[in-house]
């Protein structure tokens, strides 16, 4: 396996961002003023965020930039939208990550749709933030592959960078900032406005009668919503649906790594079924490679081992209902944003 290239127009995108911060240092805003992106339809209002690390246009830019620059990589090869693309919903279409000199991973790219929401982060949770979250894959040897302290030595030596981060931290740069730039910009990464809303907010006709049908199996005989609820279409909580148990083991023991807990051997964190058509592979290790896939996966009641959840069971779905479920699915894609403007679109 060889080097990967940053995503599509990935030095364009960086150079357009770091024209429009540097009209910012020119007065075009001021950074003291706490702002908030503007919601899509279907979402929650209030979206969490730090005490300390308030939102602002300033840090928002910020983080775009350094979201979309390979500097944060060994080699200079790949950036954080190297494996999180904002034309796949933000994951990179792979069962498993690749990282620098083609290191592969050991586990799929999670998408970062809404994930401002979220209450933990990685497969098995192993972080309550993101401004815990956004620094770990720079770290990984198998992802970017660099310490904290050598990417900031990197910026501090840009032309732009210590300039941004005084306009948007009115300090030099540190690690402290650096995530907190790269997590209000992730917290600005939302998808909403789906035909699903649309059909909530009283739009009768936003899902076709096949797709309403695929809602009341959603809802009922297909048990989806036992795990995916709310706004997000997610619980954010651990099962052990038996992906991982092959051959009589465990491949991954996913949250219990973190937990300890006999209980949570094989669970991984419910996924957002938001613009699910456009992030497969499905799963923690990417082994499901259609919605179908899925559906067929769940219709069996999962894989048996010793720790499956127990809200697992056959459904004995029939090929109708797996097909009205699927096309279902497809209605909860909508408007995928980034930004504080909500101009951006992918």
């Amino acid at each position: 396996m060889g080097r990967r290239t940053p995503p599509g127009k990935l030095l364009v995108t960086v150079g357009l961002v770091t024209a429009a911060l540097l009209a910012v240092l020119a007065g075009a805003q001021t950074s003291a003023v706490p702002r908030r992106p503007k919601i899509p339809l279907g979402l929650d209002l209030y979206l969490p965020c730090p005490e300390d690390n308030p939102l602002t246009a300033e840090k928002v830019a910020l983080g775009r930039k350094l979201f979309f620059d390979p500097m944060l990589s060994r080699d200079e090869t790949l950036a954080c939208a190297s494996c999180h693309d904002p034309r796949r919903a933000f994951t990179d279409g792979r069962a498993v990550s690749l990282g620098v000199f083609g290191r592969k991973g050991t586990r799929s790219a999670p998408s970062l749709i809404n994930r401002g929401y979220g209450v933990s982060h990685f497969w098995d949770g192993r972080t309550s933030s993101l401004e815990e979250q956004v620094l770990q894959p720079v770290q990984n040897p198998k992802e970017l592959d660099m310490t904290v302290e050598e990417v900031v030595a990197r910026l501090k030596q840009d032309q732009d960078y210590p300039k941004l981060f005084q306009a948007s931290f009115a300090r030099a740069i540190s690690r402290e900032d650096l995530a907190r730039a790269l997590a209000s910009y992730v917290r600005t990464i939302l998808s909403g406005n789906a035909p699903i809303d649309r059909y909530l907010n009283g739009e009768r006709e936003a899902l076709s009668e096949r797709q309403r049908q695929g809602l009341h199996i959603f809802r009922g005989k297909g048990q989806c919503t036992a795990c995916h609820v709310g706004p997000n279409f997610t619980d954010e909580r651990f099962h052990n649906t038996g992906v991982a148990w092959q051959r009589g083991a465990l491949l991954d023991d996913g949250r219990f790594r973190v937990s300890g807990k006999a209980e949570d051997r094989g669970a991984f964190k419910t996924p957002t079924l938001r613009e699910v058509t456009r992030t497969a592979p499905y799963m923690h290790d990417g082994s499901l490679e259609t919605l179908e896939d899925v559906i067929d996966f769940y219709d069996r009641g999962g894989n048996p081992n010793p720790y499956l959840d127990s809200e697992l069971r056959r459904l004995n779905l029939t090929s109708t209902e797996k097909e009205a479920l699927v096309t279902f699915l497809h209605a909860l894609s909508g408007r995928v944003q980034d930004g504080m403007s909500a101009t951006a679109h992918f």
